[in-house]
């Protein structure tokens, strides 16, 4: 079950995220699925598919080269440690404000539950924090 859930998260990020195909987004997240460590508009984490979607549009908006590396994962029974590394350029008017054009470059840790063949839960910790320097906020 690990090497299985493993393979999960490194399709989530090659094919959600680097290639950025959302209507993977349905095959591999629950319904319910609760995404700490990302917020909605309204700073609650993202919530279900739809919430999903709206944050994955949003973020891949402004950065349309997104590209997530997996660097390292850890399994063990229903849960996956993916330590990845990240880089794009914002390029997009989606968060917010104007495109910089900025190269950004950080990293960072997803925590996910799969229930089912599917994430249920995840934790995200990712250094938004360096993201937002580069971007000079």
């Amino acid at each position: 079950m690990s090497d299985k859930n493993k393979a999960l998260m490194r399709r989530w990020f090659e094919e959600v995220w680097n290639q950025g195909r959302s209507e993977v987004i349905d095959e591999l997240l629950a319904d319910d699925a609760v995404i700490h460590g990302l917020v909605d508009g309204s700073g609650k984490p993202v919530n279900g598919l739809q919430g999903f979607h709206d944050f994955h549009a949003q973020f891949r908006g402004a950065f349309p080269d997104l590209i997530i590396s997996v660097d390292d994962t850890i399994a063990e029974g229903d849960t996956v440690v993916a330590r990845c590394s990240v880089r794009g350029r914002h390029t997009g008017n989606h968060l917010g404000f104007m495109a910089t054009n900025a190269p950004v470059q950080f990293d960072g840790v997803a925590i996910t539950r799969i229930e089912n063949g599917k994430i249920a839960e995840a934790w995200n910790h990712f250094d938004f924090a360096a993201m937002n320097r580069q971007l000079g906020i």
